[in-house]
């Protein structure tokens, strides 16, 4: 948490600045001549459409196998179908696999078939809820919490020792990219004096705010990783939160409607980037800046600075609480000794 930014926390976390990186700044595509990644396997989830599509296609440019993590599997094979016609490749270059993060035993089951990979080199996981209206799941945490959250740093986590074993060779580490937001910035974050803190989104909020509770599960997952930096380092595996953008195009805004969903359509034709762009920051992350982005917000293919909070004391009094609280959540699936076999070099 070091690192020197060219623009501080609360400039970035402005509108102003926010308008700027939209309209003017974009992360260079990342091109064969600079990568190539022939031999390597990545997962990315959340691909059957937007935005993981898109990084998919373009880690398959760079030589890449893909396995494309979907919920829906016929939807999988239409885009596994969509990135690989007209290729001269294998078939085994891109495969589907099926996941939902609303599920933690779907979770560990994807990874447990994930250990049967003969690589493992990069996992990007896109896979998100943008919540229209207040629901919880079986788990009885609020349903955006549970996928954007607590799944999505479950699977890192069961991935981790499975890339740290299995990444071929070379130098630099192999990486994880947990999939971040402006929104993070943004977000009130009004349970942050909760004691627990997780306890409190098993409760309705007292009006209901789709964008204030995705911020937020965006920036529970900036406080998480920031503190997950402090105790593994990226000699093996590298764990990023690099951010798109606003995209048209990424399914988020796919629950809404009525006057919402006239006012999302206005902001992706006034705003928004193409899923293009916005999953070059992606690809730029796992393969460009690789150990430099460990625990670490990329934006525009460049570490910059996270949400203003997560630099405070209160928000790193936070971290460790949530921190914690999360790894006790977590615990069935043995997390705290993942974490201490990957603070140990081999």
């Amino acid at each position: 948490m070091s690192t020197e930014f060219d623009v501080t926390p609360e400039r970035r976390a402005s509108l102003l600045h926010y308008f700027y990186r939209q309209f003017f700044v974009a992360a260079p595509q990342v091109s064969p001549r600079d990568v190539d990644l022939s031999g390597k396997t990545a997962i990315v989830t959340g691909a059957s459409v937007g935005l993981g599509l898109e990084a998919a296609r373009q880690l398959l440019d760079l030589g890449c196998k893909v396995i494309i993590a979907v919920r829906d599997q016929s939807r999988g094979e239409r885009a596994r179908r969509e990135i690989t016609e007209g290729r001269d490749i294998s078939p085994d270059m891109a495969e589907v696999w099926k996941l939902d993060l609303a599920s933690y035993d779907s979770v560990t089951r994807f990874a447990e078939r994930a250990r049967g990979l003969e690589h493992l080199d990069i996992a990007i996981l896109n896979a998100g809820l943008y919540k229209a209206a207040e629901t919880f799941g079986p788990t009885g945490y609020e349903e955006g919490v549970q996928v954007n959250y607590l799944s999505n740093v479950l699977l890192a986590l069961l991935l981790a020792p499975i890339i740290r074993a299995k990444k071929t060779g070379g130098a630099g580490p192999g990486h994880i990219a947990l999939v971040s937001s402006d929104q993070a910035a943004w977000a009130r974050f009004e349970e942050r004096g909760a004691r627990p803190v997780l306890a409190a989104f098993k409760q309705p909020m007292p009006r209901w705010d789709s964008g204030e509770r995705y911020g937020t599960t965006k920036l529970l997952a900036q406080l998480f990783v920031a503190e997950l930096a402090r105790r593994v380092p990226a000699a093996d595996v590298a764990v990023s939160l690099p951010n798109p953008g606003f995209c048209r195009g990424s399914d988020l805004g796919r629950e809404t409607s009525g006057l919402f969903w006239l006012a999302y359509r206005v902001q992706c034709s006034v705003l928004a980037r193409t899923c293009a762009v916005g999953a070059r920051t992606f690809v730029a992350a796992a393969t460009t800046l690789r150990a430099a982005a460990h625990g670490q917000y990329v934006e525009d293919g460049k570490v910059q600075p996270m949400a203003p909070f997560v630099y405070t004391p209160e928000g790193q009094r936070v971290a460790k609480q949530l921190y914690e609280e999360t790894l006790d959540e977590l615990a069935f699936a043995g997390v705290r000794d993942i974490i201490d076999g990957l603070s140990q070099s081999k």
